[in-house]
């Protein structure tokens, strides 16, 4: 249980105060309204917040227990996430924060990268600096960025908010490819909608 959540009144679904577990390689739809901890729950299961009661473990070990070097490791091989505030570099372009992440393991070309983009219908976007996107661009560009790392847990906090069906359902595409590819689970938190997606499980705060 979130410590700033422990006052609040949760559903007899929701996970808060509960054991559950996320089975490897399973696409699970975390859905909740406004102020719930969507973003909480992100935050806690990556290792960038600690302030709960209770127990997480990841793969039998309490994250509590990890170092700093333990959990960069862990994010860079193991967890691959995108953020709902995105945490692009604005005055950087697509091209330079696509080949940052990239650059880490180095598991796509250049080529192979502006291919995702065009999947995406942003290649043209290629040389501009990201904060001059729209939010929906900027979205897509943050999608392929958490694509381009191996990982076996994908967590995905609201990443469709600001995109129309049809590019949702890009997104969406290319997203279940790669996680089949890896054989990786992900996580994706909604404020309702599916997405037209046939998940695993659906987990509710």
């Amino acid at each position: 249980m979130p410590v700033p959540l422990a006052s609040i009144q949760h559903g007899v679904d929701s996970i808060w105060g509960k054991y559950t577990e996320l089975k490897a390689g399973k696409h699970i739809l975390l859905n909740a309204s406004s102020g719930k901890g969507k973003s909480t729950f992100t935050m806690l299961v990556i290792g960038l917040r600690a302030d709960y009661e209770g127990l997480i473990t990841f793969n039998g070990q309490d994250i509590k227990e990890f170092s700093p070097f333990d959990w960069t490791k862990i994010r860079q091989d193991k967890i691959s996430v995108i953020y709902q505030d995105l945490q692009l570099f604005p005055s950087l372009s697509v091209a330079e924060n696509l080949i940052l992440k990239n650059d880490l393991t180095n598991l796509y070309s250049e080529k192979e990268m502006l291919q995702m983009l065009e999947k995406l219908e942003i290649e043209d976007k290629w040389n501009q600096k990201c904060g001059l996107l729209s939010m929906g661009q900027q979205q897509r560009v943050a999608i392929v960025r958490g694509l381009l790392q191996p990982f076996e847990w994908l967590i995905m906090d609201e990443p469709f908010s600001h995109l129309d069906i049809d590019n949702a359902k890009r997104c969406i595409e290319m997203i279940d490819s790669r996680c089949k590819e890896l054989n990786a689970g992900f996580v994706l938190t909604t404020l309702g909608d599916n997405h037209g997606y046939q998940y695993d499980q659906e987990l509710k705060l």
